[in-house]
């Protein structure tokens, strides 16, 4: 087999290499979302959002936290239930928060 000259020994070319940052998922933002209910109430604070939006990167944390919970209360209790956890991922993708 032909080995590209900048290509590490024992690696295929075929291989696909990353180039940057990848984009987190939505499952993905789900379980830090869900790791973050620190109560387990199974619904989120807007506390509980500051720290996942922190967990993410955000240099904002308590901005997006208010605009999350924004987004996606929309009973307007002051917290993101599992009903309205779609939402508050939807958010989070249109952030684009990534691997790093």
């Amino acid at each position: 087999m032909l080995r590209s000259s900048n290509m590490p020994k024992g690696i295929s070319p075929k291989c696909p290499r990353k180039t940057g940052p990848v984009l987190l998922t939505g499952t993905e933002l789900r379980t830090i979302f869900k790791s973050c209910d620190t109560n387990l109430d199974g619904r989120l604070s807007k506390q509980e959002l500051r720290k996942a939006f922190s967990s993410l990167g955000s240099r904002l944390p308590c901005w997006r936290a208010r605009q999350g919970l924004h987004q996606a209360d929309a009973n307007g209790d002051g917290y993101v239930s599992d009903e309205e956890f779609d939402d508050l991922v939807e958010y989070a993708l249109e952030c684009g928060y990534t691997f790093k």
